[in-house]
């Protein structure tokens, strides 16, 4: 059962785009050169002599600032981007002007496939994100084994666009404060149009996931990048949320350079190089990756052992158009192997029943602090119509359900098809 709208002003995401006009492709240049005026950059381009478009960009995700060095890489060029529905709202004009692709998170949007077609075919530069949104740990995220088929399908050039330096400037869990520290974006030919042809799926997916592999605080020790700001593990407790000392759940905290357990008073620092050390103890991961990948190691064998069950009242904000986002009340979010995601809710008379099976949805889309609405963690639950801003009562959950979404997702995906996912470590 749908959300009961008094209108229903739902955004027509299978809106053909519009080729970039030549002078945008000039003012995005400066507008971008302009933002990174105070920021240390390179774009460095490797293995792409000769190369025109048409050709697709695959591109890692760790904050705003990618757009404004993908940018500086790829003009003069014309460029489409795909963009969450989030990004349109109260400027879908200027999205639209732009060159943008609308799309919903994780769903099934066959409009998107036919819109990076006809883009394509325009002899144009497709942008995307595979990983669909930031990186919560620096480090590669879900990736779908369907891009190996739209690369197949298009039988164009594929260019991995590397970003560097991008989470350690601005980590996702606390984007606000910036951190200064040299930005490095790699461009890189990966495919070429004859491979493109000639690979199969499977070996496509095998290139994109190679060449898509990046590690922020790899790259931060290797290269010598101090970060001395005083605030640099505050929020960091958002994604590091359970504590490797005594297995409690939702009871880190952070403050300045410290992270620490509020159960049990385990206290960690986040030195200047990006390593973890106990500040009382052992030290558990000086990695920070490494900690978070346990986290995932966690809630999949608590999936496999039948324990893994979430259910909490959330406050939801639906967007189903681009210029306001509805307030919906209080609901119920479940989610389990079995069910997926299911979101009971009450709006404008009538009950409504939104439910996201696990082969429906492959990852999640998560916020830290939401700018939109409210700077509270939240899950967007999207259909291929609406999108669901669920904002839990409980601390402290969203990045335990993205681990669960795609832990599920993969033990469906491999009981259904007798292989293993691509893009899930």
């Amino acid at each position: 059962m749908d959300v009961n709208y008094k209108k229903d002003k739902r955004y027509n995401t299978a809106k053909r785009p519009i080729r970039q006009p030549w002078y945008l492709t000039w003012l995005i240049w400066i507008l971008s050169k302009i933002m990174l005026l105070n920021k240390k950059h390179k774009v460095e381009k490797i293995n792409m002599e000769g190369l025109k478009p048409p050709y697709m960009i695959l591109s890692n995700h760790m904050s705003f600032v990618d757009f404004e060095l993908t940018a500086l890489g790829t003009h003069p060029h014309k460029v489409n981007n795909v963009v969450n529905i989030d990004g349109y709202y109260l400027r879908p004009w200027l999205m639209e002007w732009i060159g943008a692709i609308c799309t919903r998170k994780f769903t099934n949007d066959m409009p998107l496939v036919r819109s990076i077609r006809h883009v394509l075919k325009k002899g144009d530069i497709l942008c995307m994100y595979p990983e669909a949104r930031y990186s919560p740990c620096g480090t590669t995220s879900f990736l779908p084994d369907s891009l190996g088929m739209l690369v197949r399908m298009n039988k164009v050039p594929v260019v991995a666009v590397v970003h560097r330096g991008n989470y350690l400037h601005a980590p996702f869990w606390n984007f606000r404060k910036k951190r200064k520290v040299p930005l490095h974006t790699t461009m890189t030919q990966i495919i070429t149009a004859d491979e493109a042809k000639t690979l199969s799926v499977d070996e496509l997916n095998e290139r994109i996931q190679k060449a898509l592999q990046y590690d922020d605080y790899r790259y931060q020790k290797e290269n010598g990048i101090l970060i001395t700001e005083s605030f640099r593990a505050e929020g960091m407790h958002k994604i590091l949320y359970q504590c490797p000392c005594c297995k409690e759940e939702s009871k880190m905290a952070s403050k300045g350079t410290e992270l620490f357990c509020t159960a049990c008073g385990k206290r960690w620092n986040l030195n200047e190089d990006g390593t973890l050390s106990a500040i009382n103890g052992e030290t558990e991961f000086s990695h920070v990756p490494d900690w978070f990948e346990w986290e995932r190691a966690q809630v999949k064998s608590q999936i496999e052992n039948g324990t893994y069950y979430f259910e909490d009242e959330v406050d939801v904000h639906s967007m189903p158009g681009c210029w306001k986002f509805e307030p919906l009340g209080k609901a119920t979010l479940t989610h389990d192997l079995e069910n997926g995601f299911v979101l009971k809710g009450h709006y404008n008379g009538s009950d409504y029943i939104i439910q996201r099976k696990p082969l429906q949805i492959n990852s999640l889309h998560v916020e830290y602090d939401f700018p939109h609405i409210k700077p509270f963690d939240c899950v967007d639950i999207s259909t291929e119509n609406d999108s669901f801003y669920c904002f839990p009562t409980k601390t402290d959950v969203v990045t335990k359900l993205a681990f669960a979404t795609e832990e599920i997702y993969k033990i469906k995906y491999e009981q259904a098809r007798g292989k293993k996912v691509f893009g899930i470590k």
